[in-house]
């Protein structure tokens, strides 16, 4: 997206939307963060984060069911690990070569709109993104079908059918700030929400999470 294009996003929506959490009438905290996504390798490391409990968990199947049926040695412990090994490192690469081209068809930058009250916080992409995020994500299921992978199939569709992501706050078991990166990582159970928010207002933004979710975890 083109620096013009998105200036007018944020214009057509000046009047709820700030790049500082702003109160609105609703009673709803609002406010819109670009994040520079070659400058912040913070959703890289998500991606990277995936791929590795992803690969994890199946090198530890394949261990345990082997182990119960085959008594492996430890030579052979090795030769699986080391093939797990140079399969992952083989998928981070391609994984870094994705999010290049990914970041070059974003305009390099992820404009998403943040909404947050007293129950939940709300990431969400901003219009004009969207329709990139579901192009991409038709992409990547088209690809997996290509080549007989339904786990990309099935990572496509939902990357194509997904815009926002809303985190309840009576759910979430840790809070843990990243200044570094201006990123505040919000966890559930079973996902991970991601709070962007400038220098400036990093504080306010932790502590009101901090208030809202009594029984997460901190720092």
């Amino acid at each position: 997206m083109t620096m013009d294009r998105q200036q007018k996003i944020k214009q057509k929506y000046s009047d709820i939307k700030s790049t500082h959490p702003v109160l609105c009438p609703d009673g709803k905290y609002r406010w819109v963060y670009d994040v520079p996504m070659l400058k912040n390798p913070s959703i890289l490391l998500e991606v990277f984060w995936v791929l590795g409990i992803s690969f994890g968990v199946v090198w530890l199947f394949v261990l345990l069911l082997g182990g119960c049926e085959n008594h492996y040695r430890l030579s052979d412990l090795w030769d699986i690990t080391r093939g797990f090994l140079l399969l992952t490192a083989l998928f981070l690469v391609l994984g870094c070569v994705a999010y290049f081209f990914v970041s070059w068809h974003y305009g390099w930058k992820y404009s998403i709109l943040f909404i947050m009250d007293e129950q939940e916080v709300v990431h969400k992409q901003l219009p004009g993104t969207e329709g990139k995020a579901r192009a991409i994500g038709k992409l990547t299921a088209m690809a997996g079908a290509a080549g007989g992978k339904p786990g990309m199939v099935g990572l496509g569709i939902l990357a194509a059918n997904r815009t926002s992501m809303s985190t309840s706050f009576s759910s979430v078991r840790r809070i843990k700030p990243c200044r570094r990166l201006h990123l505040i990582k919000v966890r559930e159970r079973f996902s991970r929400n991601m709070v962007f928010v400038a220098d400036e207002d990093f504080d306010f933004v932790y502590q009101y999470l901090c208030d809202h979710c009594p029984a997460a975890r901190k720092g």
